[in-house]
């Protein structure tokens, strides 16, 4: 009678059981984007929750925290203020003109501007060309866009779960650690070794990735107000925090400035496409290899492929987190590749 391989046997339960783990974060995937959503502001808040703890005699990290809230929440209020305002009259202003430009478009081009260069005037015309040419499909886009926002609306409570989830992710992130890091038993060294260069990375990332989604907004706001666009302001809002969604943002981002500026009749769209392309190159090549160190650092094509399938797996949330999921992934097995190297020569000695 034919026996059982001990060790084909634990590999068949090590690839079910690998199997069954990734099936079951697709079915609850969801919910698991929400808490590495709530992970991600934590360690985007963590900075500054831990130059306040280092400067307070309590022996507990929730004064620390408290003011952490209470000043990012200030800060918040005091640039809706200042800069809510202006952003909120752009919009109201470009809602209201939303059907002169439209109706505008459906009809025939408009000769254009005096003082238009050949050069801008042929980019303008093939633009607003494209722009005229797909017109039904904007005017019935804006419906369903309509629908699709509505929709979402019933997904506002993540507004207010997230934040409460940070909360209880840095008021008790040492002890989950510490939790985590006990299950490995003699492996703990290692495993700490492991956590405590993600901790590092994702630090990094999320510090690059706010100062990056910042530069983009003063930038957009300075050059395009120079520049005398339209709803400078929104459009610099708009930016804003579709710089945190990895490829896919900035492209739409720019887009939209594109075309905002060439149905309100801008006469320098050309000018407009010429700095969305200097300061894509210069982020792309000397801001963000700069922020970002060599653990966060993807080929092209692997952070397009992981934008695709985590759009796929998980819609925008999905494709915001791609990049920081790839490097963990990086990470992690460059991590497993040393610890091997190491035995290996720990056993060649011996």
């Amino acid at each position: 009678m034919l026996g059982t391989d001990p060790k084909a046997a634990r590999y068949a339960w090590t690839a079910a059981l690998v199997i069954l783990a990734l099936l079951t974060i697709y079915v609850i995937r969801q919910t698991l984007i929400v808490f590495v959503i709530a992970l991600l502001l934590a360690y985007l808040l963590y900075p500054l929750m831990d130059l306040i703890d280092r400067h307070l005699p309590s022996k507990t990290r929730t004064p620390a925290l408290a003011i952490t809230f209470i000043l990012t929440i200030g800060f918040i209020a005091l640039f809706a203020l200042f800069i809510g305002s202006v952003v909120t009259n752009e919009a109201t202003n470009l809602a209201a003109q939303a059907p002169v430009i439209l109706d505008r478009l459906s009809q025939s081009p408009a000769p254009a501007p005096e003082g238009v260069t050949s050069l801008t005037g042929r980019v303008t015309g093939a633009l607003e060309a494209q722009i005229r040419q797909h017109y039904g499909d904007i005017v019935s886009f804006v419906p369903r866009l309509t629908l699709r926002i509505l929709s979402a609306s019933t997904s506002l409570i993540y507004i207010v779960i997230i934040p409460i989830l940070s909360f209880f992710i840095l008021k008790d992130g040492r002890a989950i650690r510490d939790s985590f890091l006990d299950l490995f038993g003699s492996g703990r060294e290692a495993a700490q070794l492991t956590l405590d260069s993600v901790h590092t990375l994702l630090l990094q990332y999320m510090r690059a990735l706010l100062f990056l989604c910042c530069a983009t907004f003063i930038s957009l706001s300075i050059v395009l107000t120079a520049l005398d666009v339209p709803y400078a302001m929104l459009l610099a809002a708009i930016a804003f925090p579709l710089e945190f969604v990895p490829l896919v943002g900035p492209l739409t981002a720019a887009g939209i400035i594109i075309v905002v500026s060439v149905v309100t009749g801008y006469a320098h769209v050309w000018w407009v496409v010429a700095y969305l392309a200097i300061y894509r190159v210069f982020q792309d090549y000397v801001l963000s290899p700069h922020l970002m160190s060599q653990g966060v650092e993807l080929h092209p094509l692997l952070i397009i492929f992981g934008v695709f399938a985590g759009g796929e797996i998980g819609g925008i949330a999905g494709i915001f987190l791609s990049v920081p999921v790839l490097a963990l992934i990086r990470l992690l097995y460059h991590h497993r590749f040393r610890r091997r190297n190491s035995h290996r020569a720990v056993a060649l000695n011996i």
